[in-house]
């Protein structure tokens, strides 16, 4: 396929990430299959790319275009974008920058815009816009400026590093199923096909691969030999803590990884995925099915237990609370764009609805693990005082030294020991 093609393609899929409001994980897997195998990982390459430096390619694009392009037209707009990233943030050489991101004009339908197209980029080159550096700190940070002024006001003191770490490449992360093989066996396997990886300090089940890979060409990938799994979301398994025999509900369950996790942690207990996305459900049974797992799945609403409990109490509760995903915005950079500060409000009031409706099918004695992939204190910090307030018989069980009444959970922020951004509060039911 065409070089242009490609990149007519990568600006498409911008313009309906950042104009129509589609997700990438929506997008990518037509997108993917459509080119061959050896252009994926620049296709993705690119597409994450513009994402995360978006605030500073508008910049740029600011000062080089007169006027907006519009309707069927601003599809273009994405491409100079594209041109601007190969430009001043790949291995692409200027030349072949220009020449196929201009010929991506015809692909897009939009043959009389070449002049325009190679006008922006020539100048581009010609008046080093790649020095030329804003001294608004937001349009700098790569983040939309709500984010960038909850962060702000959040985070003072590492508000650089957080926006580095957010906007930096996440690494891959995969969590080694002890009841199929040891870590140490897959780590022979690896090394006899000469695949580069590091075992991360302080995680006995965890691999990190030093470069991207397609996973399911890694050894013991249909075995079940591993999952991909951030470090962070494999500490939910962990701090849970299920015991032999014991009954356990993950709620919001999908895609899986969790579920899987539990089961890997004590073979035996009884645990029920539930998740009110019947279509996502397909993938926590696939993950299930691979990795040598069983457990019951229902689809149901965590807010709404009466539509599918059958009234028997749960000794332990993992609720992964549907969230911002703020703190996974490394791994997902279209996040930055699809959620906007006004989604915020009704997630809170979603996740405290869900907290409440869980509860009582808690034991007395009984554990819940509250989590978010968020790094706003609304969702995570905020939310566990308010519940503490109001339930009686909810106390915290700290995770670490300064887990407490007054600043309870563990927030853990992107990039620290090269997790994602998560939030963790453990409850006891008295």
């Amino acid at each position: 396929m065409k070089a242009s093609t490609l990149r007519a393609d990568i600006a498409r899929t911008l313009f309906q990430v950042l104009e129509q409001g589609q997700s990438l994980r929506e997008l990518m897997p037509a997108l993917q299959a459509k080119h061959k195998e050896q252009d994926r990982a620049w296709l993705q390459e690119m597409l994450y790319g513009v994402l995360r430096q978006l605030p500073l390619l508008q910049f740029w694009l600011r000062q080089l275009l007169n006027k907006p392009l519009k309707s069927n037209q601003k599809v273009v707009e994405h491409l100079i974008l594209l041109g601007f990233y190969q430009l001043a943030f790949s291995r692409v050489s200027q030349h072949a920058a220009v020449a196929e991101t201009v010929g991506a004009c015809q692909e897009l339908r939009c043959p009389g815009l070449k002049g325009l197209v190679n006008a922006c980029l020539r100048n581009f080159i010609r008046q080093d816009m790649q020095a030329m550096l804003p001294d608004d700190a937001q349009i700098r940070s790569g983040l939309p400026k709500w984010l960038f002024r909850k962060l702000q006001q959040a985070y003072p003191e590492q508000l650089d590093d957080l926006c580095l770490a957010t906007n930096s490449k996440a690494p891959i992360w995969l969590r080694v199923n002890q009841t199929r093989v040891t870590r140490a066996e897959f780590c022979h396997a690896l090394d006899e096909q000469e695949i580069q990886y590091t075992l991360p300090d302080d995680f006995q089940q965890a691999v990190l691969l030093s470069k991207g890979y397609d996973l399911t060409q890694l050894p013991g990938y249909q075995q079940g030999w591993f999952a991909a799994q951030d470090g962070a979301a494999q500490q939910a398994a962990t701090l849970l803590a299920p015991q032999s025999k014991e009954r356990v509900l993950d709620a919001c369950a999908a895609p899986g990884g969790k579920t899987c996790h539990l089961l890997e942690q004590q073979a035996d207990i009884k645990c029920l995925a539930l998740d009110s996305d019947a279509s996502r459900l397909q993938r926590v049974e696939e993950n299930l099915h691979r990795l040598g797992h069983q457990a019951q799945i229902v689809c149901g609403d965590a807010a709404e237990p009466s539509a599918w409990w059958d009234g028997e109490l749960f000794d332990r509760i993992l609720l992964d609370a549907p969230c911002s995903a703020t703190g996974v915005i490394r791994r997902h950079p279209d996040i930055k764009w699809l959620r906007k500060g006004t989604d915020i409000p009704p997630l809170v009031e979603l996740q405290g609805k869900i907290l409440k409706a869980v509860w009582p099918m808690l034991k007395p004695g009984g554990t819940l693990l509250y989590a978010t992939c968020s790094i706003l204190p609304e969702e995570n910090r905020e939310q566990i005082k308010q519940f503490l307030a109001n339930q009686a018989d909810a106390s915290l069980s700290p995770l670490h030294a300064q887990d407490n009444a007054s600043n309870p959970g563990w927030q853990i922020l992107p990039g620290e020991k090269q997790m994602d951004g998560f939030y963790y509060a453990r409850l006891i039911k008295s």
